[in-house]
């Protein structure tokens, strides 16, 4: 059994996954469109958009899609257990670019670096670097 996030987005699920990218979580390993080799469409607005991704990369696994009826997102946050402060750092920097930071990095009662912010699709990080 492992346990992994399923990410919706309504129509935004490309340009999130090809930002994810950019900030070096990983990449893309497999991905259905909807409309496209026998998927089906059920709202042409839909169509060519994602129906079903998987991410991937060091420590990093999630699926993601678009769809035209998904919830906001709230309430789940992605995690990120880091070990090297500046690493930390960078992917924080890169992931707040655009979004809204709502815990700036630092260093907190438990002992550990850590912040927390929504990126500009709407999905919510904590990163924890034990130092």
């Amino acid at each position: 059994m492992q346990l992994s996030n399923y990410l919706f987005f309504t129509t935004m699920c490309e340009p999130a996954l090809e930002f994810y990218t950019r900030c070096g979580l990983g990449r893309i390993t497999d991905v259905l469109r909807y409309g496209v080799d026998g998927m089906p469409v059920h709202n042409e607005a839909m169509r060519g958009r994602i129906m079903h991704a998987r991410f991937e990369g060091p420590g990093v696994l999630f699926f993601a899609s678009d769809n035209d009826d998904a919830e906001p997102m709230r309430g789940s946050s992605h995690i990120l257990q880091m070990n090297d402060k500046q690493q930390t750092e960078q992917l924080f920097a890169r992931l707040a670019q655009d979004g809204k930071v709502t815990t700036p990095l630092a260093m907190q009662p438990w002992g550990d670096y850590y912040g927390k912010l929504t990126d500009q699709f709407g999905v919510q990080w904590m990163l924890n670097c034990s130092v």
